[in-house]
Formats: structure tokens, C-alpha cells, sequence
């Protein structure tokens, strides 16, 4: 399997950053995520952070180094986030649940497949043109899905969902997949901060038009312009599939060396005090990235 990616986090005009994204893969299987810690509700960033963390740990365990049955895997996985969030407000004796919407996407072999809870989004682009969108579990949306079958009333809020992570009912957990992919093929998947601001469109032009690694801060820099002070946080993954990589990049990765059992993760082990809460995508993602790039290498020595 070979795959660039490109990750990018901007915290905007918020006093802090909620949004939470990271990759992890074995030889034959690959994971990426993005949540959106939500606001109104109490601690949204350990919201983001552990429902990737529950994503990334039920991932180390059952992709050995394939996942059997990938949509069960990923519908299991979100919901355990759910509910170890749960678990937090009521140990903590908290008065509300720290709530976030998910976005995730597993590509193995030659298909892929996604999944999502709330209002983060999945964009797959195949050259010049967009094969498919998430579906945000807002009102909105579904006020425009319904729009040609029931009489409507007046446009509700974007920002109102009706399903997340920490919710007192069970969470909606949307799947598509499998689909075959082809080489060139690129996935991004973002928070609202980007596409409540930019449009659908835009998002597909830059996507299809410029590399990873052009387009996705580009788009997130065009997000923060056109929100101004009053920006969300703004985040970002973006995937390109089977590409020719160049093998010293930083966002090349191949993993055609690496043992069975061998896993490695970008998903950052904890929150709080201290953290990095502006840019995202610095010197720790690119160091993690070198350190699992070295990891491959030593592991493709030792088999050679």
C-alpha cells in the first residue's frame, strides 16, 4: 500500500483548538480521522481527542494486518468512543457530556470506506470530479434533502445537529463502502471550519488540480480569509492514494516493507496543559512522520 498525506490545524479566532486529526496504518490497512470537538459543551477538545484515541486503539487490535470486516470495525469503533465519553462526564460527576462529531476513513487493498457522526466531512475526489460527499446530520441538511417531499418552514442553523459523539441517545453512524479506488485517487476530510466557508466546489477544483500538500493549506488559509476573526477552527487530512511519492517526502509513505505485525500512529497520545494548540502540523507531526518513515526502513533491512 502507498499513500501521501498532508494534515494541517488551524485554531482561527477560537481561544482554543477542538479539532483533532491523525492517521494510523499497518503493511495493509490504513486509518484516518478527524474529529470536531463541539462547542456549548464542556472540554470538546478531550472529547475530539479521545474518540480518536478509542479509534486508533480498537485499529492496533483488530487490523492484524487487515481488517475482516471493516464496516462492523468501524461502526464498533465510533460507538466506543461514544460510550467511553459517557464514562468520562460520569466519573468526573459532570453535568453535561463533553460532546464531538467524526469523521473516518479506512483504505485497504483496493477499496475504501467511510463513516461519520455529525457535521465533519468526507470528500472523495477521482480527477476532476467529485464521486462523493458525507451527509451532515444537521437540520439543515436534512431540511434540503426533504425539501422536494414535505411543505418547509423557515432555514434552521447549520450549526444544529441531531446526532453526535456524548449524545444522551445513541449516535447515527453513516457507512459507505466498500468502492474500488484508483490510483490518484484523493480523500479529504475536514472539519466545518473549512466548508462553512469554502465551497464544495472550491474544495474539488484545489483538490483536483493541486497536490496534497498545496492543496490542503491552501484551502484551510482560504477558510481562515474568508471567515476573518470570527474563523472556527479550521483542520484538515488529506490523502492521496497509490501516488508516486517521492521516497525521501515526508508525506510518502509505502508500506510494503513493514512485518505483520508492525503499527504506527500520528494520533497524539494525550490532551491538555501544554499541548499545541494553534498549528497542528509542525515539527511533531513531520517528526512523527520521519520516525515511522525510519521504522519502515529498519524493518525492510531486517527481512532483506
Amino acid at each position: 500500500m502507498r499513500f501521501s498525506v498532508y494534515q494541517i490545524s488551524r485554531r482561527g479566532g477560537r481561544e482554543k483548538n477542538e479539532d483533532r486529526m491523525g492517521y494510523c496504518y499497518t503493511r495493509d490497512s490504513g486509518l484516518f480521522a478527524l474529529a470536531d470537538g463541539m462547542g456549548g459543551h464542556p472540554e470538546g477538545e478531550v472529547a475530539s481527542q479521545m474518540s480518536l484515541q478509542v479509534l486508533a486503539n480498537q485499529f492496533q487490535r483488530d487490523a492484524k494486518p487487515v481488517l475482516k470486516d471493516v464496516r462492523r470495525f468501524l461502526n464498533e469503533a465510533i460507538l466506543a468512543g461514544h460510550h467511553a465519553l459517557i464514562r468520562y462526564a460520569t466519573e468526573r460527576a459532570l453535568l453535561d457530556t463533553p460532546r464531538t462529531t467524526i469523521v473516518a476513513c479506512v483504505m485497504q487493498g483496493r477499496e475504501v470506506w467511510w463513516a461519520h457522526c455529525g457535521d465533519s466531512r468526507l470528500y472523495f475526489v477521482r480527477g476532476r470530479k467529485l464521486m462523493a460527499r458525507t451527509r451532515d446530520h444537521s437540520y439543515s441538511e436534512l431540511q434540503e434533502s426533504l425539501a422536494g417531499v414535505v411543505p418547509l418552514g423557515e432555514r434552521v442553523n447549520r450549526n444544529v445537529l441531531f446526532t453526535c459523539l456524548g449524545s444522551p441517545g445513541k449516535p447515527v453512524v453513516d457507512i459507505v463502502g466498500p468502492l474500488t479506488m484508483q490510483p490518484g485517487d484523493k480523500v479529504l476530510l475536514c472539519s466545518d471550519g473549512l466548508w462553512g466557508s469554502v465551497e464544495d466546489e472550491d474544495i474539488t477544483r484545489q483538490m483536483a488540480a493541486l497536490p496534497i500538500t498545496e492543496a490542503a493549506p491552501e484551502l484551510v488559509e482560504q477558510a481562515l480569509r474568508i471567515a476573518g476573526d470570527k474563523s472556527d477552527n479550521v483542520t484538515v487530512i488529506a490523502v492521496e492514494w497509490e501516488s508516486a511519492e517521492d521516497e525521501d517526502s515526508a508525506v510518502g509513505i509505502s508500506t510494503e516493507e513493514l512485518g505483520d505485525e508492525v503499527f504506527a500512529s500520528t494520533i497524539q497520545s494525550g490532551v491538555g496543559p501544554g499541548s499545541p494548540d494553534d498549528l497542528l502540523d509542525d515539527e511533531e507531526i513531520e517528526r512523527s512522520i520521519r520516525e515511522i518513515n525510519e521504522a519502515i526502513k529498519r524493518s525492510a533491512q531486517k527481512r532483506s
